[in-house]
């Protein structure tokens, strides 16, 4: 039993999600400054086991659980957030310039399936100010840059966004993930074509063998995708020589749900995270390595709710694993309680 899951946890669910986010984040910000705080979160939460460390695409975690996109979309949180003992920590997704996101509410609970349904539709403040952040953080945890396009830019522009983004992050950021499988933004989708994909990838390797030292680029996609739109994956991650691919993103299915079918129908349309989307994000990731090969990384994320379901993401070939909403139901102990799961192999 912990704390947060039998004490703050249903308090904290009684109110707006949203607001919940937001009170929570300064909450933590708060408390980060008592110096005494931050301590015991690192000596409650912190595992260290040279077990639990992983070198991939030329980056050293100390160990394999990282906190996915979206949670602390805009760098404000980084060095609280690595009191908890995130391997690594993903921010994003950022676009060029601030967006609002999409009309409240956009963030709902699924208490009975442990799930979260939302389209925030990349709401952030843009490249500049998460840049302005990066800047000042103090902690030396790994973060990636999770880049996506602005809301106003067509399709058939994609490729400038994603390439501003890339260049303005790049001097803050350890890795990159490319972001066209988000479910609400209009038409995002479509950027996981072959044709469009292909050239928004291939353009940002180019810009990236510019560079001095070359950063790792990976994908994130959908859960949604048919055996044929995975097999295309793998090809063009193999033609434009991409570091990893993270599977998977929230998804559209609403499939065997516990909650009833007029409260998710009354929620509407947004991209479902948590335990209901575990297995389809499984079956993906089980793909992907049978098609790559054992060597090629590629990071689990979608249902973790427990110990167990890490090892499973493990089992289907993850390399890394990552965690957002199983983080929102169990608290900071899930990551304690993995790395200790995995340490213990």
């Amino acid at each position: 039993m912990t704390v947060y899951k039998f004490l703050i946890r249903p308090i904290l669910f009684l109110f707006d999600p949203e607001k919940v986010h937001h009170f929570t984040f300064a909450l933590i910000k708060f408390l980060a400054k008592i110096p005494v705080v931050s301590s015991m979160w690192r000596s409650m939460y912190n595992v260290n086991s040279p077990s639990l460390e992983r070198e991939l695409f030329g980056l050293k975690f100390p160990n394999p659980v990282g906190l996915a996109a979206g949670f602390d979309k805009d760098a404000k949180l980084i060095d609280e957030l690595a009191c908890f003992g995130f391997g690594f920590i993903e921010i994003g997704t950022t676009t060029p310039i601030s967006q609002p996101g999409n009309e409240k509410p956009r963030l709902f609970r699924l208490k009975r399936d442990g799930g979260i349904i939302n389209r925030m539709g990349f709401n952030n403040e843009g490249v500049e100010a998460v840049v302005a952040r990066l800047k000042k953080r103090s902690s030396n945890v790994l973060v990636g840059g999770n880049i996506g396009k602005n809301k106003v830019t067509a399709n058939e522009d994609a490729f400038k966004d994603y390439e501003f983004t890339f260049n303005a992050l790049f001097d803050h950021v350890d890795y990159f993930v490319v972001n066209v499988s988000s479910p609400n933004t209009p038409n995002l989708r479509a950027l996981q074509d072959r044709k469009p994909l292909t050239e928004i990838l291939s353009k940002l390797q180019q810009l990236n063998s510019q560079k001095k030292v070359e950063k790792p680029l990976l994908l994130k996609i959908a859960p949604d995708l048919n055996e044929e739109q995975l097999q295309d994956i793998v090809e063009i991650a193999k033609e434009v020589d991409l570091d990893g691919l993270i599977a998977t993103n929230t998804t559209i299915s609403r499939k065997g749900l516990l909650t009833d079918s007029q409260t998710v129908e009354a929620i509407g349309a947004g991209g479902l995270s948590g335990a209901p989307v575990k297995d389809k994000s499984n079956e993906v990731i089980r793909f992907l390595r049978k098609q790559l090969g054992k060597e090629f990384p590629i990071i689990g994320v979608g249902g973790i709710m427990s110990a167990a379901d890490a090892l499973e993401k493990l089992d289907a070939g993850a390399s890394l694993i990552q965690v957002y909403t199983g983080f929102i139901y169990e608290g900071p102990s899930l990551i304690s309680r993995i790395n200790k799961k995995i340490a213990s192999l």
